[in-house]
């Protein structure tokens, strides 16, 4: 009889530890995309004007991309961060983003109107 209750616990254990993934060693886990925007909405709503690149950075972690450009003479960097999943194809496309807009280095603004006013 016990070994029909181990074998019913490995069994349970198995069928629980399918649901993740492991890649040298580092657990994968498939929700965390929606965690990562909760997050990063939550996080953005928060932000003050005049923060440093570095600073955002150091909050919200990597961009999921990003560019920069001169206008006028100052530099100006976008950081796009996920925030509304949108496709179902493995990659992260700008209109899943919203894109925090920098001016020689500091925060000035955030959302696609901001962006789309420089451009």
């Amino acid at each position: 009889m016990k070994s029909l209750s181990r074998l019913f616990l490995v069994a349970l254990l198995t069928t629980l530890a399918t649901g993740c993934v492991y890649v040298n060693g580092d657990k994968i886990n498939t929700d965390d995309w929606k965690d990562t925007q909760v997050t990063n909405r939550e996080a953005i709503s928060q932000l003050d004007m005049g923060l440093s690149t570095q600073a955002v950075k150091d909050q919200l972690g990597a961009p999921a991309d990003s560019e920069a450009f001169m206008d006028d003479g100052e530099e100006v960097r976008v950081l796009f961060y996920r925030t509304n999943h949108k496709h179902s194809d493995g990659e992260t496309t700008r209109d899943e983003t919203t894109p925090l807009v920098f001016r020689n280095d500091q925060l000035v603004g955030w959302g696609t109107r901001v962006y789309e006013s420089l451009r």
